[in-house]
């Protein structure tokens, strides 16, 4: 399955471990040399896997960007996809059937866009480029012009389509907010698997210290996955972020992925918490947290683009997770995300499977919302 994530040893001394299929390579491979034994013949110089450097401190970085799929699993995820976006696409497929290119055809793409919480500024954007693109090429057909907005789509939706990078530190200490109902815990257990599939040890932390189900939604899936959970029925969720990077350093874990309590922006005094949360992380460990993720409910709409603005001013947002697809969603707040606060989106999810929740590509999300 598809994956956006990026891992390395924490240490120079370590050996190098096996390179996945997308590997940048840097610098030059090291060939140890070969004794020839008497009697015996000589085996070939081995080559060890080419990493790729990175600058001071001395670190191997490799980069994962998207494993082998099957066409079956690539057929199955496109369809999901597509089923899920069916609300959006749906206004969108229908203006090109038989159209003429006129204004009309214009102002019905406008409605559908702003219909689908593009926002005013990207749809604006995209109906200028596009009419643009019309004149210059002198297209006459509407599937010419469905083609070029395809293209338009791409090319706006593609900033937020960026590697989840692993490795720069160990741990890499990850900080997980959202809204209540957003999906956080359960994305948490699902991104847990998806690390350990790419030979990350990880390491789990309830922060979400007012809600007993949400420890125990997490504690499932560290039952399920084969994860430490560190919790406390009660207390300082800061305390608690603080105890699970302590604890990574000293088992020398790779990922540390800290939930925390669901809120919402228009509460001050959680989120000032959210960002005493943060400054904990960074004195249990000085760099840390490195990445701080959010996790948004696709069915939100121009909702979602309040909180990703709300929460990215507050503790600095590094990426976001876009959850619920499989729903009533409406994709084009991609649109309007891109267009205020270009975070990248890392994952993507369409349902409630493991599998279900996969790496954002703007390719395939914007051929899912033209149907």
């Amino acid at each position: 399955m598809p994956s956006a994530l990026a891992s390395a040893p924490p240490a120079a001394t370590a050996a190098a471990p096996a390179v996945p299929h997308s590997v940048t390579p840097v610098g030059r491979p090291v060939v140890p040399p070969t004794v020839p034994q008497v009697g015996r013949p000589v085996a070939p110089p081995v080559v060890p896997p080419i990493v790729a450097k990175v600058a001071a401190p001395v670190e191997t970085v490799e980069v994962i960007e998207e494993a082998p799929t099957s066409p079956e699993q690539k057929k199955s995820w496109l369809a999901r996809l597509k089923t899920g976006l069916s609300k959006t696409s749906s206004g969108l497929t229908t203006l090109f059937v038989g159209a003429r290119i006129d204004d009309a055809l214009f102002e019905e793409l406008e409605s559908a866009l702003l219909m689908a919480d593009a926002g005013v500024v990207a749809t604006q954007h995209l109906l200028d480029a596009l009419k643009k693109r019309v004149k210059a090429e002198r297209l006459t057909e509407a599937g010419q012009v469905r083609t070029a907005l395809r293209a338009l789509m791409i090319d706006l939706l593609k900033p937020l389509q960026k590697a989840l990078v692993l490795g720069r530190h160990q741990p890499v200490v990850m900080m997980i907010a959202g809204v209540n109902g957003a999906g956080k815990t359960t994305t948490i257990g699902k991104l847990a698997k998806h690390l350990q599939a790419h030979d990350q040890s990880v390491l789990l932390a309830a922060g979400d210290t007012f809600r007993a189900a949400a420890r125990e939604q997490l504690a499932i899936w560290g039952e399920r996955n084969k994860v430490t959970v560190i919790s406390q029925e009660s207390g300082d969720p800061a305390a608690v972020a603080f105890d699970a990077v302590h604890s990574a350093l000293a088992r020398k874990i790779d990922v540390v992925m800290i939930d925390t309590a669901g809120r919402l922006p228009t509460q001050l005094h959680l989120m000032d918490e959210l960002k005493k949360v943060k400054r904990v992380i960074a004195k249990a460990m000085p760099s840390a947290p490195h990445e701080i993720l959010l996790v948004i409910d696709g069915n939100t709409g121009q909702n979602a683009l309040t909180q990703v603005k709300a929460f990215d001013d507050a503790i600095g947002l590094t990426g976001l997770v876009v959850t619920k697809l499989d729903g009533t969603a409406k994709g084009g707040v991609l649109a309007a995300i891109v267009t205020s606060r270009p975070i990248p989106v890392y994952f993507i999810g369409v349902g409630e499977k493991i599998e279900d929740l996969q790496p954002f590509n703007a390719e395939e999300f914007v051929d899912a919302l033209l149907g």
